[in-house]
């Protein structure tokens, strides 16, 4: 089952992350500023966002199979008309309904599997789910780049969408019914479950701590690739590295942090990670011109130390919530984390600018909000605490016969 939610994480992510470094090909095949692609980027986000908050009143009165599987279908068109935008306009507009069922599609996962991992090896469980990010940073943005360079920024999106299909498929045959979260009396309404998950205190917290996390990555991963390309001297055709390099270290880091997670503690390693992120933020953002593998080197450490922090943070986030309400929970959650990347990518999107000779300017404005959201989010997970039968932080003890 965890390796069929990292395969529907791996298009997810995938869907999301092509975008980003195929930023120089839209502004210069499409005509666009730097503004205006980042619209892009955030159509997929609030859209997602919207979609969360109205699925929140009702996903937890289904199977979660039967949700993930809806919902996946319409990431799947989404996608396809992704592929088959004529313009500007109508891509933004195919963005925003991939978002749509991909961001609560992402919900879904996270929801399952809080379900089904106690809480002493959920920490390795959502490394290995949330690895499929780096394996769509391996194998997948790298190919997309390709298809998108040797023939057109059309053709990664038909790729993505024929791959959901066999995904879909063998959800529907292989994953059993998940029902166990049900109300069998069905006795709470819809908007009373919805109340109940938006004013418990620790819910609170962890929606606020769920909206820093996200925008200390999003101030600076949407102009990544352009600032590689106009402002370290990256080629387009180089800048597959980038994700390859990030994604083969990131694939054992958030294994490994997960594992490191719940041997030493969460809260612990998210500290650690956190503070580490701190460094490659502020180098990055002020990178000049350098050789190809001193920017992979820097990159590759920033996207470790982002990526190393969600790990621990998401396992503690699914603690904060009863198994009855995790799926509203998970999906309200899904909505502040996209709708926080949309605002990150607009915030840097009117921070950033471009000069005469197209270089990116003010960047590392955006690397300092960047550091400045990391360290909030230090002091917020200190005021994350686990939901009533949540607090099993190791295996339970059988007395040897």
């Amino acid at each position: 089952m965890l390796l069929l939610l990292a395969a529907i994480q791996f298009t997810t992510n995938l869907d999301f992350l092509i975008i980003l470094p195929l930023g120089p090909q839209y502004m210069r095949v499409m005509h666009i500023t730097p503004a205006q692609f980042n619209l892009m980027v955030a159509a997929y986000a609030i859209a997602a966002g919207i979609s969360g908050i109205a699925a929140g009143f009702f996903l937890d009165r289904f199977d979660r199979k039967t949700a993930l599987l809806w919902l996946y279908l319409g990431f799947a068109i989404g996608t396809l008309m992704c592929a088959l935008a004529p313009t500007f306009g109508f891509l933004v507009a195919a963005r925003a309904l991939a978002g749509a069922f991909g961001g609560v599609t992402g919900a879904v996962i996270l929801a399952i599997v809080g379900d089904v991992i106690p809480e002493y090896r959920r920490g390795e469980a959502m490394g290995m789910v949330m690895s499929a990010f780096s394996v769509a940073s391996i194998f997948g943005v790298p190919l997309g780049l390709v298809l998108a360079n040797d023939f057109s920024w059309h053709v990664p999106f038909y790729f993505i969408a024929s791959l959901s299909v066999p995904i879909l498929l063998a959800v529907a045959r292989l994953v059993p019914p998940l029902r166990d979260h049900l109300d069998p009396a069905g006795e709470h309404h819809p908007v009373a479950r919805m109340w109940a998950v938006l004013m418990e205190p620790s819910h609170q917290v962890a929606f606020v701590f769920m909206a820093v996390l996200t925008c200390a990555g999003f101030t600076v991963f949407p102009t990544l690739a352009t600032y590689m390309v106009y402002n370290v001297g990256l080629s387009e055709k180089q800048l597959p590295f980038i994700y390859l390099t990030g994604g083969i270290c990131t694939f054992f880091s958030m294994n490994w942090v997960g594992r490191w997670a719940d041997r030493v503690g969460k809260l612990r390693v998210f500290t650690l990670m956190s503070m580490a992120a701190t460094v490659p933020v502020l180098i990055l953002t002020n990178l000049p011109r350098v050789p190809l593998l001193a920017a992979l080197g820097t990159s590759t450490l920033l996207m470790i130390c982002m990526s190393g922090r969600f790990v621990p943070a998401m396992a503690m986030m699914t603690a904060t919530v009863e198994s009855r309400y995790r799926g509203g929970f998970m999906s309200v959650n899904s909505s502040v984390q996209q709708f926080s990347c949309g605002l990150a990518a607009w915030i840097s999107g009117t921070i950033i600018g471009q000069g005469p000779n197209q270089e990116i300017t003010h960047y590392p404005i955006a690397g300092l909000v960047s550091m400045a959201c990391v360290l909030a989010c230090i002091g917020l997970a200190r005021f994350i605490r686990p939901a009533p039968g949540e607090m099993t932080s190791s295996p339970p003890f059988v007395e040897p016969a």
